[in-house]
């Protein structure tokens, strides 16, 4: 372990900053869910938050921008990788007391998420239930407001504590303050790149009913009796998440992408009715859901698959999840070229097709 002064070993490309260790030309591919893309020019892992500064402050030297790598699950990195700095967030750690009738978790943003769901669940606290099964760690929930089966974190978020890029000041943030909105938050939106995500506090409640609002859960809890427990509910999702190949499975090639690609997109009431008159002169029926302010959700699988793209679709390497429509693939040996060809070829066909643009979820770097 290095002592209070820098020390540089350039003929391996080993960095010592104090207590952070940067590394050159470090492969993303393995990094990834999806499996594609070139090397970091940079990276570092940070399991304290004075790493956190470090890093930062070691890119700011050097005019380097700087990407906060978590889980990986929501990514797709580019072949020839990234000129600049990896910051990949492995602070850990697991506070819970309580307030109230509620119980608070209050978790460092490296950890697994799904480990947090169960924990939650194995101490009998309601609101993350359904967002089982998720990959990735708790510092990405909030930045997409991450939700799943009739739950999204916007929910039981009451506090995320973050990094202020510029100033190196830690934040910390109200669940109102967090502009949450589908798949959205102020930290991918209005503030996106000013904060990194340090940990994140969630309000369940104890000994709270699981939420049961979404139909696929209902039907998989049909032979259960009246009131299933939280287990039974979390079982039930990651049963539904590994039958649509969402869920990580060592050996199943459809597990091989970065989760749903495509955001359902949300239309006009008046656009829907045109659009879903037009369709059932076809003969065929469209479905929807409301989604507020007088507008409707779309299913994007569903507008994916009418486009002429089938499960288990295959363009090279890259192809769509024989399991679920909206998962594109890494089929072994993909490029990062080869998913983007696949994603353009999609969006193309359902605009034309329906006049609908799809808004990719994942995270593009190094394009």
């Amino acid at each position: 372990m290095p002592d209070g002064g820098a020390k540089t070993h350039r003929g391996n490309h080993l960095y010592w900053l104090f207590l952070m260790i940067v590394r050159e030309q470090v492969s993303l591919a393995p990094l990834t869910t999806l499996g594609v893309g070139g090397p970091a020019r940079y990276f570092v892992e940070a399991a304290h938050v004075g790493e956190v500064v470090e890093a930062l402050r070691f890119a700011k030297e050097r005019g380097l921008p700087v990407f906060v790598l978590g889980g990986g699950s929501n990514l797709v990195v580019a072949d020839r990788g990234y000129d600049g700095l990896v910051l990949k967030i492995a602070l850990r750690g697991v506070e819970c007391f309580a307030e109230g009738s509620e119980s608070v978790f209050r978790a460092a943003a490296g950890e697994d998420w799904d480990g947090l769901v169960a924990r939650g669940v194995a101490e009998d606290c309601a609101g993350i239930e359904c967002m089982s099964g998720i990959p990735g760690t708790v510092g990405g929930t909030p930045v997409q407001n991450v939700g799943a089966y009739g739950q999204e974190v916007a929910g039981t978020i009451c506090e995320v504590e973050a990094l202020e890029r510029q100033s190196l000041q830690v934040v910390r943030f109200t669940n109102q303050d967090c502009g949450f909105s589908y798949r959205a938050s102020r930290f991918n939106a209005t503030d996106r790149d000013r904060y990194i995500i340090l940990r994140v506090s969630y309000s369940l409640r104890r000994g709270g009913k699981p939420s049961l609002r979404y139909a696929d859960l209902q039907r998989a809890l049909a032979d259960f009796p009246a009131h299933p427990s939280l287990l039974q509910v979390r079982d039930a999702v990651r049963e539904i998440r590994r039958s649509k190949a969402m869920l990580l499975v060592e050996g199943d090639e459809d597990c091989h992408s970065a989760g749903s690609f495509y955001k359902n997109p949300a239309v006009s009431q008046q656009d829907f009715e045109a659009l879903d008159e037009r369709l059932r002169s076809r003969g065929l029926a469209m479905p929807s859901y409301p989604s507020g302010d007088e507008t409707r959700k779309l299913s994007a699988a569903w507008l994916v698959e009418h486009a002429g793209f089938h499960k288990g679709y295959a363009r090279g390497a890259a192809g769509i999840s024989s399991k679920h429509a909206l998962a594109i693939v890494n089929r072994g040996g993909a490029t990062a070229a080869e998913i983007v060809a696949l994603k353009d070829e999609i969006q193309a066909r359902v605009l034309a097709e329906f006049g609908i643009e799809l808004v990719p979820e994942p995270v593009f770097l190094g394009f």
